[in-house]
């Protein structure tokens, strides 16, 4: 079938178009040229007036894994509210914080998104992840991989093996674990929380292994980069949340010698220690090294008011906050000896110093930090605020008067202690784009996403402009993907199932002569288990692998 769309404004800042109009020709799910044989369209919309883009890409959100289970276990009454409405329901499918799977599907389908990427995949319970990312219907997915806490590695370290050992062992795992990136969450400090070390800093030593979280991050750096794995090492880094971690977070970007590093929720990693409170706002620190060191790129973790769920494999930070659980409840544990979990419920509120001064921290870091090439929308899914708050941030971004109408309503010494309302950048419909779409297809490694240029998959979002940014990305007029229909006027009008990104980096195979006694010794499953094959992914009919080359290859 060839569909015509006809005559939309788009924005393709991967093509370099910023707001032209054209005709967009779409045919066996893939974008193509206009068609010069004069053969008819079989489906035209007229999209004059309208404003077209790539389907939106959330690359840091939390949509599979256990840690998601636990939430949706704790908390109940998160499951018997219409997340819009906020009335009673009794529909299993729902969740506000955090949604069931179908609902984040159709949720984030229908704001525009066409592909997610949980970024906290444990691979031994990597297949439990890919299962229920593969039940959330119509989106693309991918997993991050998550290593720098595991004990082999850290066995690894100590013993002193060569980098080629450790990429072999990476590589291996990203195999094995079905990931498009490798993930380090506060690198050795869940593994130091097991020996009841409750802080680590970024040149402290783990008690067990004497290795420390520098030599972590360079080390698992070095590998992605020598593997040619596109999307950078994704780092959360050590103290998050903790007043002062500004210091920790640029001496991380100074010490991974040049090397690409993504830093993630970088919102939580940017606090000073000044004022009465003792906490204040690093965000022109954190924007400014940024800005210097085009190695780092970083995605925000902005927090939004209102009800959430913390879930997060940092059990060492976790736990320090459970006290500030709110409903009071909240669970930690240990996955393996590799890695642990940590849900602790959270209600952000904007009376509240410590909540109103992050929530402006966020702002100013997405104002502050030039490059929208290197900066991405995210909440950090559900720790900041749910990802169906997306269209609110965007107004943030977008409408100066609107932002500062907000910030004029927060607590009066947060604002004293923010330079938010004097930062007269707003944010255009290209930067969104950006942000949103091609730039982070261009991260993760998405060679035929987040653009509309021909050879291009079709995944494409219609809306209708309104200066009320709020309003026009809550309610796209039609979502395409994979050049079929799923949404219209903001409704899901067709299921599909997207496939799922990852990479094969190449590695020694003689890796499994050191692992299968380990695994025999130590671990709960065998290393055969471990393996998650191609076929699992897609043989209920519902998914498909997509693996894309690594840099540098055809």
């Amino acid at each position: 079938m060839l569909i015509k769309l006809t005559g939309g404004t788009v924005y393709d800042p991967a093509s370099g178009i910023d707001g032209q109009q054209q005709d967009i020709f779409v045919q066996d799910g893939r974008i193509i040229d206009a068609p010069k044989d004069g053969r008819p369209v079989d489906r035209e919309y007229d999209l004059r007036g309208k404003v077209v883009m790539s389907g939106a890409i959330d690359m840091h959100t939390h949509i599979g894994g256990g840690k998601g289970n636990i939430a949706r276990t704790l908390l109940p009454e998160d499951h018997r509210m219409d997340p819009v409405q906020r009335t009673p329901i009794t529909r299993s499918g729902n969740g506000h914080a955090m949604p069931s799977t179908y609902v984040a599907g159709y949720r984030y389908a229908e704001m525009g998104y066409t592909a997610c990427f949980e970024p906290a995949v444990l691979p031994i319970n990597a297949r439990q992840a890919h299962m229920e990312m593969g039940d959330t219907p119509i989106v693309d997915k991918g997993g991050y991989v998550m290593l720098g806490s595991d004990d082999f590695l850290l066995r690894m370290m100590t013993a002193n093996k060569d980098q080629k050992a450790i990429n072999d062992y990476v590589a291996w795992t990203l195999n094995a674990a079905k990931g498009i990136g490798i993930k380090v969450v506060n690198a050795g400090g869940i593994n130091a929380f097991k020996f009841n070390q409750r802080k680590l800093d970024l040149d402290e030593q783990n008690s067990h292994y004497a290795v420390t979280p520098r030599q972590i991050l360079q080390t698992l750096a070095r590998a992605v980069q020598e593997l040619g794995i596109t999307h950078p090492l994704h780092v959360h880094g050590c103290n998050l949340g903790v007043p002062g971690n500004l210091e920790t977070t640029l001496n991380t970007i100074q010490g991974i010698d040049g090397l690409p590093m993504h830093l993630t929720h970088i919102q939580f990693h940017s606090y000073g220690k000044e004022g009465d409170f003792k906490f204040s706002s690093g965000a022109a620190q954190i924007a400014e090294a940024i800005n210097q060191n085009k190695n780092i790129t970083a995605d925000v973790g902005q927090i939004l008011f209102g009800q959430t769920v913390t879930a997060s494999g940092d059990n060492m930070r976790q736990h320090a906050n459970h006290r500030f659980a709110s409903p009071n409840k909240w669970v930690c544990m240990d996955i393996e000896c590799d890695a642990g979990c940590g849900v602790v419920p959270f209600k952000y509120k904007d009376q509240n110093f410590v909540n109103a001064l992050q929530w402006a921290i966020g702002l100013e870091i997405f104002l502050l930090v030039e490059d929208p090439w290197r900066i991405f929308l995210t909440t950090d899914h559900p720790n900041g605020a749910p990802f169906t708050s997306y269209p609110h941030l965007i107004r943030l971004l977008m409408d100066r008067s609107f932002r500062n109408d907000m910030l004029a309503t927060i607590h009066p010494e947060a604002q004293k202690m923010t330079t938010l309302a004097s930062i007269e950048r707003e944010y255009t419909l290209n930067e969104i784009a950006i942000m949103t779409r091609a730039g982070a297809a261009r991260i993760i490694g998405l060679k035929d996403r987040g653009a509309l240029s021909a050879g291009n998959w079709a995944d494409i979002t219609v809306y209708t402009e309104n200066a009320d940014r709020q309003t026009m990305f809550t309610k796209p007029d039609y979502v395409f993907k994979d050049g079929e229909l799923v949404v219209k006027d903001g409704q899901v009008v067709k299921v599909t199932w997207g496939t799922t990104h990852i990479v094969k980096p190449d590695y020694d195979l003689s890796i499994e002569k050191d692992l299968k006694p380990y695994f025999d010794k130590y671990l709960t499953m065998k290393l055969g288990n471990f393996k998650i094959s191609d076929d699992e992914i897609s043989e209920d009919g519902r998914g498909s692998l997509t693996a894309h080359p690594l840099r540098g290859a055809a």
